[in-house]
């Protein structure tokens, strides 16, 4: 009995000393942090019932995939109106230019007769109601000229406008699609379809993560050995009692000190000033997720990431 006892102390002792000459293979952690994404809302840019939405937590998108709409109808029957002012516009627009080739034709046959007449006159051989007749008729031609290109100037100062109706209306439709910002996974869907959404009501919520960022906070005199676009190692919990290293990228450093943000382990370190750090981590298996823990070690890993 004496012997089995000895023999499971034994290994017991072993057990803690592999143990501990594990923990012995990664260096000590010069901070402590969690992992962030940049995480960005999809609102809606218009009005209207939502027609669909395809994305689900958890779906990869790509860049500017088409994942849904917003109902169009009131907007296209406007465009339709728009397209039938345009259209009448145009016509009104033949009309004035057809009146004005006429009226240039009699223009210049009433500036002949005037010539004429006032030939006649001169010579004795036209009175001068004639003559005034033809002034008259010469006159009121071109005031008609006039008018009518005054009206050729409204109908194209209308006509802009309703391009400009149109270009607007057509913004307004196209903003109806919705499309995706970034190449990112969906986290959060915050509509369905059939849904009243306004300008502004959020859709969804995507983020990339393909690389994360591990917030920790350094004392002073750790950060006199760290600069901006430094490489430094993250670690990760992998297996039981294992950690994995991961190399990384120092990314922004604070300029102003603040206190330890909560939560805090000691009354010392509730009054310790602290400088916030960000360090980019590549996450191309997926396997570092948002809120994660993760430990930074400045000094440069002694033990490669597992595959």
């Amino acid at each position: 009995m004496t012997h089995t006892i000895n023999l499971m102390l034994r290994r017991t002792a072993l057990t803690l000393i592999a143990t501990a000459a594990l923990a012995c293979d990664k260096p000590p952690a010069d901070a402590n942090g969690r992992f962030e994404a940049t995480e960005i809302t999809v609102s809606a840019e218009a009005g209207g019932p939502l027609l669909a939405l395809s994305v689900r937590e958890g779906d990869r998108v790509n860049a500017g995939a088409f994942v849904g709409a917003i109902d169009t109808a009131l907007l296209w029957r406007s465009r339709e109106e728009l397209n039938a002012r345009s259209t009448a516009l145009l016509a009104r627009r033949d009309e004035v230019d057809a009146q004005s080739r006429l009226l240039r034709t009699q223009q210049a046959l009433a500036a002949r007769e005037l010539s004429r007449v006032e030939r006649l006159a001169a010579g004795g051989a036209a009175t001068a109601q004639q003559l005034d007749r033809a002034r008259r008729d010469a006159s009121t031609v071109g005031d008609q000229l006039s008018a009518a290109a005054a009206s050729r100037r409204a109908l194209a100062a209308e006509a802009e406008a309703i391009v400009a109706q149109q270009s607007m209306l057509n913004e307004r439709i196209q903003r109806t699609q919705i499309y995706s910002p970034i190449t990112g996974v969906v986290l959060m869907r915050y509509a369905e379809p059939g849904e009243l959404v306004q300008p502004g009501s959020p859709l969804f919520k995507i983020a990339s993560l393909d690389s994360l960022t591990l917030r920790a906070y350094l004392s002073d005199a750790q950060l006199r050995t760290l600069s901006v676009g430094q490489s430094v190692t993250v670690q990760v919990d992998d297996s039981p009692g294992e950690l994995l290293a991961l190399p990384a990228r120092v990314t922004w450093i604070a300029n102003a000190a603040e206190f330890t943000p909560t939560p805090i382990q000691t009354r010392e370190e509730r009054v310790s000033q602290v400088y916030a750090v960000t360090v980019i981590v590549a996450n191309p298996d997926g396997r570092l997720r948002i809120g994660m823990p993760g430990e930074l070690v400045i000094a440069p890993a002694t033990t490669v990431a597992k595959d």
